[in-house]
């Protein structure tokens, strides 16, 4: 069975162009769930069943893993059967029916809407500082781009004439995201009255630049981010990643379909972008909570 875990990252290596960091998690992954297999006896993947899959990340809870890596494994499970289903190595892919169990979902933090009105404000003031990070964390929100792609973003990757980013993601793919005229108004301040301002060597093309005139690194938009939070009076903890869920999770509430929002984050599979659904989920029951007379 080990040698079907080559195949598939053979194939997924060529085939999906994935990030090392991915391939190394995958294999390390799926070769732990194949020797806990055959500590069971088992030696075909045909002869698995759900019982053993569950049995498996049961004990790799009980283990001391955290949700998201026992969440982690589960996909990893859940994307090799799905191979092995299609290229006929498997019968039947009884992985296309289970879910994590409801007790390990790990539910991303978000903002109200009223909380990210507030984050979004935080930057008080007409200043260069506070034009340029009223404008990084508008753009943060209303784009869902990850901390690492806000961060690697150019001013080619800005089409102001549409008003869409071109977002370069994991596994070098690129996706195409649109962004409101609120936003758009504030990147055309900055970009042509406030950024000139940070130049301090014409050829680095970073879209939101440091004093120094260098691009932010991942460490400083998380620190900027989190002392915007404690300025806006938000307890809850904040980071990058809360202001992509918001923004998941806001579009989810107010229609957008699943497959939209898969597109704009650039998930490979839509089974990620799904754990939104239970987000919205959440909400709801809270508001029925606070305004339902018998709730």
């Amino acid at each position: 069975m080990h040698a079907l875990v080559d195949v598939f990252l053979d194939y997924v290596a060529l085939e999906c162009g994935l990030s090392a960091n991915t391939l190394t998690a995958y294999g390390a992954d799926l070769t732990r769930f194949f020797s806990f297999l055959e500590g069971r006896g088992i030696a075909s993947v045909n002869a698995v069943t759900r019982e053993h899959i569950l049995d498996y990340l049961h004990l790799e809870r009980e283990r001391g893993l955290s949700v998201h890596s026992v969440s982690r494994h589960f996909v990893s499970i859940r994307v090799l059967f799905r191979f092995l289903y299609r290229e006929n190595y498997l019968a039947h892919n009884i992985v296309a029916v289970m879910d994590t169990p409801r007790l390990w979902k790990l539910l991303p933090g978000t903002l109200s809407e009223r909380e990210v009105d507030a984050l979004l404000a935080a930057p008080v003031g007409d200043s260069p500082y506070a034009i340029r990070d009223r404008t990084l964390l508008n753009l943060m929100y209303a784009t869902g781009m990850r901390v690492s792609e806000v961060t690697q973003l150019t001013l080619e990757d800005l089409h102001m004439d549409s008003n869409y980013v071109r977002c370069l993601g994991k596994g070098n793919k690129v996706r195409v995201i649109p962004f409101g005229t609120p936003t758009a108004r504030l990147l055309r301040h900055y970009l042509s009255d406030t950024r000139p301002q940070f130049v301090r060597d014409p050829s680095h093309r970073n879209v939101f630049l440091t004093r120094r005139g260098n691009g932010f690194s991942r460490k400083s938009v998380w620190a900027l981010i989190r002392a915007y939070a404690y300025a806006a009076g938000i307890e809850k903890p904040v980071s990058p990643h809360t202001l992509r869920h918001s923004f998941a999770s806001h579009l989810l509430a107010h229609g957008a379909s699943l497959r939209i929002i898969q597109e704009m984050l650039g998930h490979a599979d839509i089974a990620t972008t799904q754990v939104y659904t239970h987000v919205d989920a959440s909400r709801l029951k809270s508001v029925h909570h606070q305004f339902h007379p018998r709730a």
